[in-house]
């Protein structure tokens, strides 16, 4: 496969940076990791031509890539820092675990699908995008691994799982779409120094359900 990244595509992803601004993401870090990861190249070949189109699309194993604007969304809600160690949950297609590479975090992301941890390992290492795959099961994280700085979930859990929140450093922030239904509250969970957490609720999303088997 040629990975090719044309000033088409660029052109496109400046007006995809512009219709996401108009949605009210402005943090310039984030914009600019955004601009800087061709999302062509992370999608199947029959939408190719809908890449900078602000949607979400089917990819292998019944997941999605996820819409640009709820990746931005997700990103600004994490905020994250240079150097900052990053779990992220669900790798799916690799596009949100690009972005965050891009903003200069250590980024340990976790998939159970199969099919989608090998064939995203390969494109991400092919594209010079540093981030420390594994195949496994989300709901556990990966504790030899703890504690992160932050925590991002891409996919929705019926609840906030408790073996995520022990891997969050004191400080850390963890974004997690919660509910049950086709429609999940996009979370925001600040673990504070004495244990406690700040719970803040940021929006309506919708995401494919979070499971614990692996396949």
């Amino acid at each position: 496969m040629v990975l090719q990244d044309t000033f088409r595509h660029q052109g496109l992803r400046k007006k995809l940076i512009e219709e996401i601004k108009k949605k009210g993401i402005t943090d310039r870090k984030v914009l600019d990791a955004i601009y800087e990861v061709p999302r062509h190249l992370f999608m199947d070949k029959a939408f190719l031509e809908y890449a900078y189109a602000d949607k979400a699309f089917p990819i292998e194993a019944g997941q999605t890539i996820s819409q640009p604007y709820t990746v931005a969304f997700q990103t600004h809600a994490l905020d994250v820092f240079k150097g900052a160690k990053v779990l992220e949950v669900g790798t799916g297609s690799g596009y949100q675990a690009a972005v965050l590479a891009k903003l200069g975090a250590w980024v340990f992301s976790i998939e159970r699908h199969k099919v989608l941890y090998e064939k995203t390992k390969k494109l991400l290492s092919s594209l010079g995008i540093d981030v420390n795959c594994f195949y496994g099961d989300g709901f556990k994280g990966l504790p030899p691994f703890a504690p992160f700085d932050r925590i991002l979930v891409t996919c929705g859990a019926p609840h906030i799982p408790e073996e995520l929140l022990k891997q969050l450093k004191p400080g850390g922030i963890m974004v997690v779409p919660v509910g049950a239904g086709v429609v999940q509250e996009m979370t925001s969970i600040l673990k504070k120094g004495d244990g406690d957490y700040e719970i803040h609720a940021l929006g309506k999303f919708r995401f494919v359900p979070m499971l614990e088997e692996k396949s």
